[in-house]
């Protein structure tokens, strides 16, 4: 049985950008004469970069890397223009994203500790809880941990906020890098939010215990998550194994099934 979930945020209770970053990558690929999906490439590979270097005494928040490599992506296509404000659209959504319609009852019917690990700035994450009243216990964003995950320092910092080991909670998020591989680096039980039907790029894809091959956990919703934590609660009062959602292909590294 868990005594207590991380969640990540966007993508997972919440919606993530892509549809304000679009147009921006639309805006820069005009000016450049290419394909907007090979600017939102060549953005995301320096972003990607420059959050895998921001950790520690180097630690930048999200909203400065965003518009800072943007501009390193326009001069890479010698594009002009200011990019900080091109990449306000971006930071206004972060505050006001829509929430996907199982995430509130989720929180309500979860009942364990539950503390929400985000990349994205504090200021931005509390926005978000207090405009759609998500009813959490702790906060932990890469700003408080002075690093981004997959990094440890996030969940490190979500495992003390809540009291809590790895072998004790199930970290729920919907990237297989920065939830899946991060969370499980440190032993804990994972579960793939994957909304958008992806596949799992080798390496990341929640494993199966005892040496079983590894299966993606492939939901449409974060209430499987509650639901594959009570059957886990059934199994144990019951004395036996009882099968989770179909939809789920669950791992088991944790307590009973690891996402």
């Amino acid at each position: 049985m868990y005594r207590g979930l991380l969640l990540d945020m966007y993508g997972t209770l919440v919606c993530e950008d892509d549809e304000v970053l679009a147009p921006i990558c639309a805006h820069v690929a005009g000016l450049a004469g290419v394909e907007p999906g090979v600017v939102a490439k060549e953005w995301g590979r320096r972003f990607g970069e420059a959050c895998r270097a921001a950790h520690g005494d180097a630690f930048r928040l999200q909203r400065a890397l965003s518009h800072e490599t943007l501009a390193e992506t326009m001069q890479h296509f010698d594009v002009r223009g200011d990019a900080e404000d091109l990449c306000r659209p971006q930071f206004e959504f972060w505050r006001r994203p829509a929430v996907f319609a199982d995430s509130l009852p989720f929180l309500q019917q979860v009942g364990v500790p539950v503390c929400v690990v985000s990349n994205i700035d504090r200021d931005d994450v509390q926005a978000v809880l207090d405009l759609h009243h998500l009813p959490v216990d702790a906060v932990v964003t890469s700003e408080d941990a002075r690093a981004y995950k997959p990094r440890p320092e996030p969940f490190e910092l979500a495992l003390d906020a809540l009291g809590l080991r790895p072998d004790e909670v199930l970290h729920v998020g919907d990237s297989p890098s920065a939830d899946i591989g991060g969370a499980r680096v440190l032993g804990m039980a994972t579960a793939w939010i994957n909304r958008k039907g992806r596949r799992a790029p080798a390496g990341c894809e929640p494993d199966l215990h005892g040496g079983l091959p590894p299966r993606a956990v492939r939901t449409a919703a974060p209430r499987h998550a509650a639901q594959l934590i009570d059957t886990r609660r059934r199994a144990r009062r019951g004395g036996r194994r009882t099968r989770p959602d179909p939809q789920w292909r669950a791992d088991t590294s944790g307590p009973v099934v690891k996402r």
